[in-house]
């Protein structure tokens, strides 16, 4: 498996249904990955009339960053039988929503944040306005993508779909998430169930639903959907977790973002509840389990089980 001392390795992911072991080099698979969801989102969004927005659209959707949620949705639509080409718009439907997230995230508003990814936030360099318009217009657009540039999925698939993107994007998930993370700013008392259902739904949804969109574009059946589900829940909660250590251990060059915000904020976070060892155990645990979702399905399985690793491994 990946350790976190060293991520960047060839890896032997085991196959816990057979007594054999396959090579599989996650960097080659994130390059590769990385450069078609870069090819695809360059080209989903052209600079016509009104120039200004399209030009904010594009800076922070092109701006870099994991594209994890995009891999994600490609490796299930492939572990349930499904191709990228079916898989690519709905991938990059994912990276829109999940720019806009960030842009409406780092505003003033919200947390008031002066970079993400690096360099200067949407609104640093749009200003407020343009940077709340770019974001609404790649909430927008991520829908018509799917549903127009999809190919090869049955419609009832396809609706499918798009129904469990606004799910997590609505109260039901990222903006509910989001509400109750803001509430809780400054409160001495926030509990751990309070704290799970933040992040459960500010960060969790979009990445359960990167994994069961793309299995479902797939058709796959009800028993692969659950532990998909399940799998991705896991890993969104480890996500977070290792975000909020993150956040009290990187740099700012590390994270390409402030470092120390949740500090600031006297926000709730795992660390604050039980301290960074802990935090770093509970986002193991769930990651292990998440891989003994998926462990099942073998050779097949092998990009998400390697993915789960590079989440409690990352750096930034």
């Amino acid at each position: 498996m990946i350790s976190a001392e060293n991520p960047h390795t060839t890896t032997s992911v085991p196959d816990l249904s057979s007594s054999h072991d396959f090579d599989f080099n996650l960097v080659d698979y994130l390059s590769q990955r990385q450069a078609v969801v870069e090819a695809a989102l360059d080209a989903s969004i052209p600079v016509v009339y009104p120039e200004k927005i399209y030009e904010a659209m594009r800076y922070s959707l092109l701006a870099g960053g994991k594209r994890l949620r995009p891999i994600l949705c490609l490796a299930a639509c492939e572990l349930a039988g499904g191709t990228l080409d079916m898989a690519l718009p709905t991938a990059c439907a994912l990276e829109m929503i999940h720019t806009m997230s960030l842009i409406h995230d780092d505003l003033p508003a919200m947390d008031n944040d002066d970079f993400r990814r690096g360099k200067p936030t949407n609104h640093k360099q749009y200003g407020e306005d343009i940077a709340i318009l770019a974001g609404d217009g790649l909430l927008a657009y991520a829908f018509e993508h799917v549903a127009i540039c999809t190919q090869q999925v049955p419609a009832e698939r396809l609706l499918k779909v798009v129904a469990r993107l606004g799910h997590a994007v609505a109260a039901t998930g990222l903006v509910g998430g989001q509400v109750v993370d803001l509430e809780s700013e400054g409160m001495a008392d926030v509990t751990l169930s309070t704290l799970n259902f933040i992040h459960a739904h500010k960060t969790g949804a979009l990445l359960e639903a990167s994994v069961l969109s793309g299995a479902e574009l797939a058709g796959a059946d009800q028993h692969l959907l659950q532990r998909c589900s399940q799998y991705a829940r896991n890993i969104g909660l480890a996500f977070q977790i290792i975000d909020d250590v993150l956040d009290v251990t990187a740099t700012r060059e590390e994270l390409g973002k402030t470092a120390g915000k949740d500090v600031q904020a006297q926000k709730a976070t795992y660390p604050s509840l039980w301290g960074i060892p802990e935090s770093q155990r509970q986002a193991q645990r769930l990651i292990e389990e998440a891989k003994a979702e998926l462990a099942v399905y073998g050779e097949q399985a092998i990009p998400l089980l390697a993915l789960a690793d590079f989440i409690i491994a990352r750096k930034s």
